[in-house]
């Protein structure tokens, strides 16, 4: 049997031989493990939403509950399961919540690095822009003319978006003027 640090220099191994793949070949591995996951369901959120309250039970009151099949033929007949198999979903649930960790700290790597990769282009396309307004001045860069139009019709920053024609709502009709009140007359 393979110990933990043995698995994870064959895989830091495997990394080293193809260090860069493909997006896509990344979406298929991902998918070739969703098959590997026990269990693996897709939940509209009102089909989660009926699953929360039963599966955020005190882990304390689920072991008690457990051990109380485990006591009980009838209660075990009641269930529909027995000790043992309550028991191995809650080991499953806890070894699956690790997988359920990396994946998020996964998921925030991809996320970073899309973030990082879209501020590179943004970066170099804001300078394009600048240094092309700068060129089309002198008439040998008069192909760029085009470029910089397109640039600044889709630019966003800096500018805010005209608001589309709209007609003008009716104007309020003016609010009948109150009835004049007496002045109190001041004690004396």
């Amino acid at each position: 049997m393979l110990d933990k640090n043995a698995v994870s220099q064959t895989n830091a191994a495997a990394a080293a031989e193809d260090p860069a793949m493909t997006p896509e070949a990344i979406v298929e591995q991902l998918r070739v493990l969703q098959g590997h996951i026990p269990s693996y369901v897709q939940l509209s959120v009102p089909e989660s939403t009926k699953l929360r309250t039963a599966s955020n039970l005190n882990p304390v009151f689920s072991q008690s509950a457990i051990d109380a099949v485990g006591a009980s033929p009838r209660l075990e007949a009641t269930v529909g399961q027995s000790a043992e198999t309550m028991q191995s979903v809650v080991e499953a649930v806890a070894r699956l919540s690790k997988v359920e960790e990396e994946l998020r700290a996964m998921l925030d790597g991809v996320s970073s690095s899309i973030l990082t990769l879209r501020h590179s282009i943004g970066r170099a396309s804001l300078l394009a822009y600048e240094v092309s307004k700068r060129l089309v001045k002198q008439p040998e860069h008069a192909n760029l003319l085009p470029h910089v139009a397109s640039m600044r019709k889709a630019n966003r920053l800096g500018r805010s978006r005209k608001a589309k024609a709209q007609t003008p709502a009716p104007a309020p009709e003016p609010a009948p003027a109150p009835a004049p009140v007496p002045a109190p007359v001041p004690h004396v």
